[in-house]
């Protein structure tokens, strides 16, 4: 699907009225590893005020070890701090199939470090995509064209109240 066709450049169209402009700086298939290497640049060349984290599930989805993944995410939520931005975490969660050990051990990481660095933990907005199978590309994993509209006023609704001019 075309970038302009995703979640983030809708939800960009809906916040042009209040100047908040989103950019969507993710690489479909990144790891959380990926996405640190790539995040003192990005953070430089924006100056974002906000940042939604939402890596680590490819991390899953390939079994690395949940110590490792946590580890990466905790180095992007200092970095963004440390950038003066405020991180925005997201929770992922893994499909059944992975095991019930690997995915408590997986969706812990999330509430621990949003606990830890004292940031907002948002909930996994996959949770309501699964439900319509519609939405789904052929892999089952990602979510197609289709929901794109759906997912963008999800996260409107939850970022909205992060997302202040004031805070």
């Amino acid at each position: 699907m075309s970038a302009s066709s995703a979640w983030p450049a809708l939800l960009n169209d809906k916040w042009q009225p209040r100047q908040i402009q989103v950019v969507n700086a993710s690489i479909s298939g990144d790891t959380a590893a990926q996405g640190l290497s790539r995040l003192p640049a990005l953070l430089k060349q924006h100056q974002p005020r906000w940042v939604l984290i939402e890596l680590g599930g490819n991390d899953g989805l390939r079994g690395f070890s949940p110590v490792d993944i946590e580890k990466n995410l905790g180095q992007i939520v200092s970095a963004v701090k440390t950038a003066d931005a405020q991180p925005l975490l997201m929770q992922i969660r893994l499909p059944a199939n992975y095991g019930r050990r690997y995915n408590e051990a997986f969706s812990a990481i999330y509430p621990r470090l949003a606990q830890t660095a004292d940031i907002p933990l948002l909930p996994f907005f996959m949770e309501e995509v699964y439900l319509k199978p519609q939405w789904m590309q052929d892999d089952g994993i990602h979510p197609n064209g289709d929901a794109q509209p759906f997912i963008a006023d999800w996260m409107a609704t939850h970022l909205t109240p992060l997302v202040k001019h004031d805070s």
